[in-house]
């Protein structure tokens, strides 16, 4: 199944109106207090005749979001976290603003009729939040990996569904869509994923065994969150970067190509059948990609310094270190088993990197334990929420029963 492109479009007439017309598009950010959610704040508070907010939701940082709620006006602020319900209404009284609390309430945002939705929760915790927002025919602007790598294919018969247009935010895959001629899908030959390499690139294994947190979540590029910036030390990322492509662009592992390029200046390469390469090239800044999605059809402009290739002067490629890297390989070889394997994967991974952050295990172990959970919880057919709800439980106790082991 493939994403909706700019010629298929199944967008209701209205929001197609909306693209061209002077009138503000109407937004929510689901995530909005972390990394993408900030940047894409960012944004809106540069473009404020161009956007009407209607929520904005968070996990826990009340400051951060009544903040931002201060200052955009939505209709509506939810903090996930039941429990900080009242300091969110105190941190917006006055404001005319509704405050709402607790999971059901952050779906129910995703829910609300609104032309453009980031999704940026983290996490399988962002799941259904991104399935109501598909569900009401909204452009998405997917940037919680997550859903895809768990539910990929009930996600994109979701999007068919409902009508609704998936585009993607993570830099490589974004790239990827801004490039890719999905009007004559048969003249690709393969996609190329760029990776930096992350802060180990270069590093030996033994030193590898002894990185603390704090070493690997100081990305040489990129300003990300803490559970993305281990992902990359690990290359964990680029594996599930591969599952989400093969969903997102109908592409099998094996025509989906990853490649280390430390300058992070190429983001992603579609490669076609006549020998042609097509790249989209920028600064590492998610406000980019973020522009992309936040403007499409067409583009705003962004803050995101300039590309200047002279001043660069060198760009770079080396193949992946699979001993070093073995999650590249778990995470193919979890999209060719299926059958939930992608669910389990992820689970773990999530686990496995808090404990690591938590200094309970040593950073080499993530992957292991990774590998060891998929060995040892039983897989079935992801065929609703519940079986990915399910597949995900299960994976999280078999990893803390690993460690506590």
């Amino acid at each position: 199944m493939a994403l909706n492109s700019v010629s298929d479009t199944t967008l209701p007439t209205d929001r197609v109106a909306n693209d061209t017309s002077p009138s503000p598009r109407r937004v929510t950010v689901l995530g909005a207090t972390g990394s993408v959610g900030c940047n894409t704040i960012d944004l809106l508070q540069r473009h404020p005749e161009k956007y009407q907010i209607e929520a904005l939701t968070a996990q826990s940082n009340v400051d951060r979001l009544a903040e931002q709620a201060r200052s955009l006006k939505p209709r509506l602020a939810v903090i996930g976290d039941a429990a900080l319900y009242g300091a969110l209404k105190q941190a917006l009284d006055g404001t005319g603003i509704e405050a709402a609390a607790g999971k059901a309430a952050v779906v129910e945002a995703a829910h609300r009729p609104v032309d453009w939705v980031m999704a940026a929760i983290v996490g399988a915790a962002g799941l259904a939040a991104t399935l109501a927002a598909v569900r009401q025919g909204a452009i998405v602007a997917l940037a919680n990996k997550e859903s895809l790598v768990c539910a990929g294919s009930l996600m994109m018969a979701e999007v068919t569904a409902h009508g609704a247009t998936l585009l993607p935010v993570d830099s490589e895959h974004n790239a990827i869509y801004q490039v890719f001629d999905f009007e004559h899908r048969e003249s690709i030959d393969h996609i190329i994923i760029t990776a930096s390499g992350g802060p180990f690139r270069e590093t030996d294994l033994d030193t590898m065994a002894t990185v603390t947190p704090e070493q690997a979540v100081t990305h040489p590029n990129w300003k990300m969150g803490v559970k993305i910036s281990v992902d990359s030390a690990t290359l964990m990322n680029k594996g599930l970067e591969i599952i989400e492509a093969h969903h997102l662009f109908d592409l099998p592992s094996e025509r989906i190509e990853v490649v280390i390029h430390p300058q992070s200046v190429i983001h992603s390469l579609v490669a076609y059948v006549d020998g042609s390469v097509l790249a989209q090239l920028g600064a590492p800044d998610m406000r980019t990609p973020i522009a992309y999605t936040l403007g499409w059809p067409d583009r705003i402009e962004s803050p995101a310094a300039r590309l200047d290739l002279a001043e660069i002067a060198k760009l770079t490629f080396e193949p992946p270190d699979q001993e070093r890297f073995p999650a590249l390989e778990l995470c193919r070889e979890a999209l060719k088993a299926g059958s939930g394997a992608p669910t389990i994967l992820s689970a773990a991974n999530e686990v496995a990197v808090q404990e690591f952050l938590a200094g309970r295990i040593g950073f080499l172990d993530i992957v292991r334990i990774v590998e060891r959970t998929l060995e040892r919880v039983p897989r079935c057919e992801i065929t609703s929420l519940d079986d990915v709800y399910g597949l995900d439980a299960a994976a999280r106790d078999a990893v803390r029963a690993l460690i506590e082991g």
